[in-house]
């Protein structure tokens, strides 16, 4: 694979990376702290609703395509300098543990367990329960995945600049 093919994947994966990275921010910035203000009703009925429309193709594509198109720079630059292969290889294994894994064995449970709520048949008591048992565990791994995910943007833009000298 050529020079310029390569640069076209590394920028594509640095775009993935920086898209989640900017979706973590604006759910820890703007979205959670927001609906942090809401009655327990309202808060995790947004919530449930957030969390059903944002599996999406496109949302899929910029959540996973970071780690595989990380593997596939990986090899695209097996023969890149011992610097910027392990500039890869920190991004990626951050971004697979502080975010994936994050996402797939805390984030996703804690959905889940919100989405087979009939929160309009629950009592004010449940409601309280419920968003005891989902908001600050959300918010804490949510954190990491918006820490992690930025770092390693953070990380494959110096390997994208280490690169291009």
């Amino acid at each position: 694979m050529d020079s310029m093919n390569q640069h076209i994947a590394s920028i594509v994966l640095v775009l993935l990376t920086g898209l989640s990275a900017g979706l973590c921010f604006t759910w820890s910035n703007a979205i959670t702290p927001g609906i942090g203000r809401l009655d327990d009703f309202v808060y995790l009925r947004a919530f449930q609703q957030m969390n059903r429309s944002i599996i999406s193709p496109l949302f899929i594509i910029v959540f996973f395509g970071p780690f595989f198109l990380g593997i596939i720079n990986l090899y695209l630059f097996k023969n890149a300098s011992s610097a910027i292969i392990w500039l890869l290889i920190f991004a990626i294994a951050l971004y697979f543990f502080g975010v994936l894994l994050v996402t797939i064995f805390g984030n996703v449970p804690l959905n889940e367990l919100l989405d087979k709520t009939d929160l309009s048949n629950a009592s004010l008591e449940d409601l309280r329960i419920l968003r005891e048992q989902f908001e600050d565990k959300w918010n804490r791994l949510h954190l990491i995945r918006t820490v992690t995910a930025i770092t390693s943007f953070i990380i494959l833009i110096i390997s994208l600049v280490q690169n291009t000298k």
